[in-house]
């Protein structure tokens, strides 16, 4: 990892300003080269095709499908990838599904740059990289039983509750996760079983408290649940 050798950098966040700041971080290590920018889940995978960087950093929060949807089809079309998380997201729920998409590392958006040149290098090297608040958030996580509940979930379907936590119907969760109505009819069925809920109302006070509703903060932990 050199100038001449640099580590290829996708980066994905659906806001232009925000990804021309990463992309100052990074290329100001000298040993980085940004190959490649996408805003949404679809754009991202597509480009991670493309051009097949050593690392991707990746917020959560994109237009339609998330970016652990997106680590989670990378993972799929390649296992190799090493995608770092990069979010306002510090939940338990998030971090543990990203990890379980396959996330090399998850990183809070209140982390200094300097930390995430070092994870992106740790990254390039296949080593994971926490950022303290979310390994703190884990460790609260296991002595919080109700909250880790969501960890039963499959990231495919934490993707299917959240989408429908943020106000999706069928239809749209459908054709953001390239599903049939059918099949996302179904899952949620499953989801609800696994969760052991027997409404959408137990649903959502349960996704409350783990921090998945966006309109609705964690108690205890201030301004979160936004991104």
């Amino acid at each position: 990892m050199t100038p001449n050798n640099p580590i290829r950098v996708l980066l994905v966040d659906d806001h232009a300003v925000v990804r021309a700041g990463y992309r100052r971080f990074l290329e100001h290590s000298r040993v980085m080269e940004v190959v490649g920018e996408a805003g949404t889940s679809d754009e991202a995978y597509q480009m991670f095709r493309l051009l097949k960087p050593d690392v991707v950093v990746m917020d959560i929060s994109l237009p339609g499908a998330s970016g652990i949807e997106a680590a989670r089809r990378m993972l799929a079309l390649d296992g190799r990838a090493r995608v770092l998380m990069f979010s306002m997201h510090a939940q338990p729920a998030f971090a543990r599904q990203a990890l379980e998409a396959g996330a090399i590392g998850f990183l809070t958006k209140d982390t200094e740059p300097d930390a995430l040149v070092q994870a992106v290098l740790a990254a390039a090297q296949g080593r994971r990289t926490l950022s303290p608040r979310v390994a703190e958030q884990l460790a609260l996580d296991n002595v919080m039983p109700d909250e880790k509940r969501l960890d039963v979930l499959t990231p495919r379907e934490f993707e299917i509750c959240r989408l429908l936590l943020a106000g999706m119907t069928v239809d749209e969760i459908a054709d953001a996760l390239k599903l049939s109505p059918k099949t996302i009819s179904n899952r949620m069925s499953e989801i609800r079983q696994k969760l052991d809920v027997r409404s959408d109302v137990e649903l959502v006070r349960l996704a409350t408290a783990a921090g998945l509703v966006p309109w609705a903060a964690r108690p205890g932990v201030e301004g979160e649940a936004a991104a």
